[in-house]
């Protein structure tokens, strides 16, 4: 016999469709409706009809063959041969993290290709891999964001049984995997979750559309709804820790906000499982509560990625002043954001026009994921262009450098290892034409701020856009490309050897630096990071020997340190 229960709180009758046969469930206290049902093994397509209605898939699905309007189909999660009872977790503060996309990090696109790639990633010496949302989402393609089925891993990247072997083969190589999850919204099409209760309310708006329900009328079990799904993610597929997507847009005014709650119950399965589990934000607040301890009113997150460290670099280092990089540009904010994480702490911002952000002395950097490019940076530009695109080779190894040996978290985003020569950018695979060209046009109109041309943004629908979108895995043996390669290589282990560079302590950063002469010195015990912005050599007062260098990088007779323009050494 088989349970199947569904959260219905205003049927009146539900009925479990069964390939066309129905069974009457029975109504069950706090709106819930349940059946133990025969034969219902392992591998059976259903589906609930409400009050005689059409037949709709589990909201709590865990696997959707057909997509996200097909039949619910049911899995033995217990049933799958784990090999990694030895695996002890992912130290997070000391970890360095590698965000991928599952459709795009090999040419067939699944979870079982992407096993092939992992030894790549053990020689480059990361720890963990971050997965762009997974969660089922309409048609083939796309970034995950528009997700709806929530507990069903995405058919075509290989369904429940491909992720399971992704992560277990991840574990076998001492890589952990994050998984990125999707709670503030879920997508347009092949969402059901509305038809079976108040999943939603009209008391916020959000970028899109009904905000979801967790502290209105009936809302309890909406909370648990995605709770839940956090546990399962973490239990079922043995995943090490979650990517909280854009968590100022979880609207929430309880007494205990949904990602309490939610750091709570994680906390007490990873005290079950005997390894590290946890949460990572991703929150344009600049509020110390996402990384606060919960015992002294914070939302309990581990860490949370860190935007202003980004833009510092970026816009410093590309020269970009457009949309929200207005707000930077200067070395000073490259220093700022290494000495307390935001830039922006009750400072005024010129894009917003107002003042944002909180002072916090007492965060560590372990509490802040740093790095100089990820999905949403690339992806949200016009065309997806790249760092390695936008700066010379000098400043990408400038940028590299910054992020590998800063107190925070470092991530790389997939390619940016080797200066991938690909772009990444935005596709989608939406069957109903309207909701296509309605998503095209919205793409176009978004990037106004930053005075980019609506031509010049390739349509998201166009499957060439996706197939621009994958990564060459010939270029790494390229020469320029195994150049890059091999800079990040050396700065991950020398971070590995070095334990300074894996201390959290902001304040035990030391950087000096010359807006007018555009040259910075970063020091973090014994390593310094010297770079040459400007159009003129510099000779800089450093110690230590030379670990790694661009061309134009001597060391004078006088001690000192020169660097032609656009050069950069690391010097330990």
């Amino acid at each position: 016999m088989t349970l199947l229960r569904v959260w219905a709180p205003k049927a009146a009758e539900v009925e479990v469709d069964l390939t066309g046969r129905r069974v009457p469930m029975v109504a069950a206290a706090g709106g819930w409706h349940e059946v133990d049902v025969a034969g219902a093994g392992p591998g059976t397509d259903y589906g609930f009809s409400l009050d005689g209605g059409p037949v709709l898939p589990d909201p709590r699905s865990p696997w959707q063959p057909a997509g996200v309007d097909g039949p619910s189909r049911t899995v033995d999660h217990a049933a799958f041969g784990w090999t990694d009872a030895s695996w002890r977790g992912v130290h997070l503060p000391s970890a360095v993290l590698y965000e991928l996309h599952v459709g795009t990090f090999t040419p067939e696109g699944t979870f079982d290709a992407a096993i092939g790639r992992l030894d790549h990633l053990v020689d480059l010496g990361v720890d963990a891999v971050e997965l762009l949302p997974v969660a089922q989402f309409p048609g083939e393609r796309g970034w995950g964001y528009d997700g709806v089925d929530l507990y069903a891993p995405h058919e075509p990247y290989g369904g429940p049984e491909g992720l399971k072997r992704l992560v277990d083969a991840a574990h076998a190589r001492g890589l952990g995997v994050v998984m990125d999850v999707v709670y503030n919204h879920l997508g347009p099409a092949g969402n059901h979750l509305g038809s079976y209760g108040p999943y939603f309310t009209d008391r916020y708006a959000t970028p899109w559309g009904a905000a979801v329900n967790l502290d209105d009328a009936g809302s309890h079990e909406v909370r648990a709804f995605f709770v839940d799904n956090a546990v399962a993610w973490l239990r079922d597929y043995h995943c090490d820790g979650l990517r909280l997507d854009a968590i100022h847009a979880i609207l929430d005014t309880s007494a205990t906000h949904l990602l309490e709650e939610m750091a709570t119950q994680v906390e007490a399965l990873a005290a079950s499982l005997g390894r590290p589990l946890f949460l990572v934000a991703e929150s344009d607040l600049n509020d110390p509560r996402v990384v606060r301890r919960r015992e002294v009113g914070g939302y309990g997150m581990d860490a949370q990625w860190s935007d202003d460290f980004h833009h510092a670099i970026h816009a410093a280092l590309t020269g970009e002043r457009d949309g929200y990089y207005a707000d930077f540009g200067s070395l000073a904010q490259i220093e700022t954001a290494l000495r307390r994480a935001f830039v922006y702490a009750g400072e005024h911002s010129l894009y917003r026009d107002r003042r944002h952000g909180r002072l916090d002395p007492t965060l560590s950097g372990h509490r802040f994921l740093g790095y100089a490019q990820n999905h949403d940076q690339i992806g949200n530009r016009a065309q997806g262009d790249r760092s390695a695109a936008l700066m010379s080779p000098g400043r990408l190894r400038l940028a590299a450098a910054l992020v590998l040996t800063a107190p925070f978290v470092p991530m790389l985003f997939q390619g940016e290892e080797w200066g991938a020569g690909t772009p990444f950018q935005y596709f989608t695979d939406h069957a109903d034409p309207a909701l296509g060209r309605a998503v095209s046009e919205g793409r176009r109109s978004e990037f106004v701020a930053f005075g980019w041309k609506p031509a010049d943004v390739p349509d998201p629908q166009d499957p060439a856009t996706f197939e621009r979108s994958k990564l060459d895995w010939d270029e790494p043996g390229r020469k320029e490309h195994a150049a890059v390669l091999g800079w990040h290589r050396r700065l991950i282990a020398l971070r590995r050897a070095v334990p300074a560079l894996t201390d959290g302590r902001l304040d035990a950063v030391d950087m000096t630096f010359d807006e007018d002469g555009a040259w910075l010195l970063v020091r973090r015990g014994p390593v310094t990071v010297a770079g040459n912005l400007g159009d003129d050599a510099v000779d800089l007062a450093v110690t230590g020997a030379i670990v790694l260098a661009t061309n134009g990088v001597e060391h004078c007779a006088d001690g000192t340190l020169r660097l032609a323009p656009d050069a950069v050494a690391v010097l330990a």
